[in-house]
């Protein structure tokens, strides 16, 4: 039986989970529209109130917490659990943001890339460089949805180009140690890729070929539903990726080999690495409102700008 730790409950539908040194998590609520820290005791407290759907988090280099804001969902609860839907009335599109954690203050950086609007930014990581890479998963309506990507922009609000397009509804994203490759996790399809980086925002490309190479598929493995979500590295370049439905972190080699570790909640939304030396493994365990936490089995890659 896994063993882990409650760190927190009562969060609403918690993502984006950040290690800081002092021992504290910091992590979006996307239905309460926060970013929000949780102590070492438990206790939340908001820092910044976002509205909208603030999906995935991550340190800049200048000290700010970083947001991708999907626009928000329309949101459903069966049996205690909180699940995320629809593209809702009071959408209010899709963003980039920068939270100063002194002031809470706000600001806005990026709607829209080369004249097309961001949609549903889901999930980023900076690179050494600076600048960070995200994937917009796109929203869902009724009868349609979006067509996903994956951009490259500079923290000052500055520069973004669109370095994939399309996904189908990409989420997670990740750097390999050694900053050549990026991978991105589908949601719908349960396919993590692997992309060739030539620089920072640099997709190495063949000419008439999709540039990504295709590192594990397992939407029906074993005659469940595997759909994957956020993801984080290790300091030995596998690949955790939270599992929803099949509720879970999948870890994947650089070599596209498995192995699944079970959590209960379906909606296992998010990992990250913290505490000594990088040992501790923080999960969103989203539709139950929890952060949990237990003692991984590898070390956690340390990211830019945080784990220093």
């Amino acid at each position: 039986m896994l063993e882990f730790k409650e760190v927190a409950s009562g969060l609403r539908f918690p993502e984006g989970p950040i290690a800081m040194d002092d021992g504290s998590i910091l992590l979006v609520e996307i239905e309460r529209g926060t970013l929000s820290r949780v102590s070492e005791s438990g206790r939340v407290t908001v820092i910044a109130v976002l509205g909208g759907g603030p999906n995935g988090a991550a340190m800049g280099p200048d000290g700010r917490v970083y947001i991708c804001n999907n626009g928000g969902f329309e949101w459903g609860e069966s049996n205690g659990l909180l699940f995320p839907g629809h593209e809702p009335e009071n959408y209010s599109g899709g963003r980039i943001e920068a939270v100063d954690l002194k002031t809470g203050a706000i600001e806005t950086l990026y709607t829209e890339c080369d004249g097309n609007p961001l949609r549903g930014p889901n999930d980023l990581v900076f690179d050494r460089d600076g600048g960070f890479y995200f994937s917009d998963h796109g929203k869902t309506r009724v009868r349609s949805r979006d067509r996903g990507g994956v951009y490259y922009a500079a923290n000052d609000g500055s520069m973004i180009k669109e370095v994939v397009f399309p996904l189908d509804s990409p989420n997670g994203i990740g750097l390999s140690p050694d900053e050549q490759t990026l991978y991105v996790a589908e949601t719908i399809t349960g396919r993590l890729w692997a992309f060739d980086l030539e620089g920072a925002g640099k997709i190495a490309r063949t000419p008439g070929a999709f540039p990504g190479r295709l590192l594990c598929g397992l939407e029906d493995k074993d005659n469940t539903i595997n759909m994957f979500d956020s993801l984080a590295v290790d300091a030995e370049g596998n690949i955790c990726v939270a599992t929803l439905m099949n509720g879970g972190i999948t870890i994947i080699s650089p070599q596209g080999n498995t192995k699944q570790i079970s959590f209960p909640d379906v909606l296992t939304t998010n990992i990250c690495f913290g505490g000594k030396d990088l040992r501790t493994a923080y999960v969103c365990l989203s539709s139950t409102g929890k952060l949990v936490s237990l003692e991984w089995e590898t070390q956690g890659l340390a990211l830019n700008f945080l784990n220093k």
